[in-house]
């Protein structure tokens, strides 16, 4: 085929034949975020998943561990139920016998507190936004010790916070906000901190009419994801640079309605992030925990055996919902504990914790979820080391004690997730690295700990829990002595190192 350009979509490849690029161009003609490719162009990766599979995932991105999950939106008006507010309340539910036109609750609280005929597009202008501080909030997610931050640039609800010229009338500068949201917080992200900027994008939209229409033709007409989808999605990665593009709303339609791998081909070959970006495995129906980059397999997921793939856990602060929720209780919400446990866990298991908060419609990170991240920042400012950087060990975990491992170079770090009583420890899977001379400190702390070899095990005796640098978090380094390798003595570089949840 003659090297030539054209104005089409980049998810033209040079593969194509003529006739297939008469008929995308044909189709995609009028469509205004055309952009000018080269159809010989070289490309390392193919629009097909043995292709797209085999990218290497950023490094930094395995490196980070923790990031911060945002879902703001028109839901976030009404702030009630979760961030599924509209389908909940106006979605068709067969299954549930009891809520057959919406769940009862939602209803319920439509028909007292807002007028017959009430649409959810009226939340929309209600969504001002008047207090938000992108600077406040890159500060925040920098204290909180996160690595990266994912936005919700459209959920299922088909909102988008930037000014997108596919969603009309429906997006944060013509009604809301009147502001482009997404370049706000990128742009303070950037500015102020060391941070990723991701975003997340729903490919489905719940009541769009192009979507419904698509889905009733069993997805043989591919409408809505050729002239909504796919133009919205190339127009953030453009615009914004996300070094984390999060799919998400993907389930009902294959990958090949969605055009997911010539999307993802282009997105690896030819966007401003092709070297740095990372992706999660939503793509279609049957690609999560099979395709894409990292996993994320489905939401909260904390698997009970270590993974032969690159995992996230991507979960929320508040139980019961993404969303900010105004009718939340102090129950409802994870303890700073309960979070520390569930980040080394986590990270025991090679996998990374994206932790979501639902900010305020007005704009605001409610104070409990700042407390949250204060406090995980605090623990991450002295324990970090055994976070950040890090690689599962031979052992995630203590067989019935809540003690998970991860190592880093020669080094082993125990995270306890509580302070031992009478300030002994006793731990087994470490025991083979104790053969010969140690020194033990706890992180932050001056002075060596005392150890000794007790059977199958190795006691560590703690110091008073009122005398440690910070009562509610600590690591204990371990440094291992000499080992005989071949009748000589060296020194070894190990080090074990405890660190409480308390």
């Amino acid at each position: 085929m003659e090297s030539r350009s054209a104005l089409i979509l980049p998810l033209l490849f040079y593969q194509y034949g003529d006739e297939h690029y008469r008929e995308l161009e044909q189709n995609l003609g009028q469509n205004p975020e055309r952009i000018i490719i080269n159809l010989h162009y070289y490309r390392v990766y193919e629009p097909n998943w043995e292709s797209l599979d085999a990218r290497p995932l950023p490094q930094w991105y395995d490196d980070a561990k923790f990031g911060i999950f945002l879902h703001w939106g028109v839901y976030s008006v009404p702030s009630f139920g979760s961030e599924w507010f509209w389908q909940f309340w106006k979605g068709k539910f067969e299954w549930l016998s009891f809520c057959l036109d919406g769940r009862q609750d939602l209803v319920e609280f439509m028909q007292k507190n807002y007028p017959p005929g009430f649409t959810y597009q009226e939340f929309a202008k209600d969504f001002k936004a008047e207090f938000f501080d992108p600077n406040a909030w890159a500060d925040l997610f920098k204290k909180s010790g996160a690595k990266y931050v994912v936005l919700t640039s459209k959920h299922h609800e088909g909102y988008t916070l930037w000014p997108s010229s596919y969603s009309f009338s429906w997006n944060a500068k013509d009604v809301g906000s009147h502001r482009d949201l997404v370049g706000d917080l990128a742009n303070a992200v950037r500015k102020r901190t060391n941070l990723k900027f991701g975003l997340y994008h729903s490919f489905f939209e719940w009541f769009n009419p192009r979507w419904v229409a698509d889905k009733e033709s069993n997805f043989q007409n591919n409408t809505f994801a050729v002239n909504k989808v796919l133009p919205e999605l190339i127009h953030i990665v453009n615009t914004y640079h996300p070094e984390i593009v999060w799919s998400d709303g993907e389930a009902e339609a294959p990958d090949t309605y969605w055009k997911s791998t010539e999307f993802l081909a282009w997105l690896y070959n030819e966007s401003p992030v092709k070297d740095t970006v990372a992706v999660n495995d939503r793509w279609g129906e049957g690609t999560s925990c099979k395709h894409g980059g990292f996993y994320n397999c489905m939401d909260r997921f904390l698997p009970g055996e270590l993974p032969s793939h690159k995992w996230e856990n991507a979960m929320t602060i508040d139980k019961h919902s993404w969303g900010y929720r105004r009718n939340s209780q102090l129950k409802d919400y994870f303890t700073t504990h309960e979070l520390l446990v569930t980040m080394a866990r986590t990270i025991s298991y090679g996998g990374n914790l994206l932790m979501n908060v639902g900010p305020t419609s007005d704009g605001r990170i409610m104070p409990i979820f700042e407390e949250r991240l204060l406090d995980i920042g605090e623990w991450l400012s002295i324990n970090g080391d055994g976070i950040y950087g890090t690689k599962p060990w031979t052992h995630q975990n203590e067989t019935n004690t809540n003690v998970w491992y991860t190592a880093k170079g020669p080094a082993v770090y125990a995270i306890v997730s509580f302070w031992p009583d009478g300030n002994l420890l006793e731990l087994k899977m470490v025991r083979h690295l104790f053969e010969d001379e140690a020194t033990v400190t706890l992180l932050g702390n001056s002075g060596q700990l005392k150890w000794e070899k007790s059977g199958d095990s190795v006691k560590f005796y703690f110091p008073d829990k009122a005398t440690v640098k910070s009562q509610k978090h600590g690591e204990l380094k371990d440094e291992v002595g000499k080992q005989r390798h071949n009748g000589n003595s060296r020194k070894a570089e190990k080090e074990v190192l405890l660190s409480t949840q308390t």
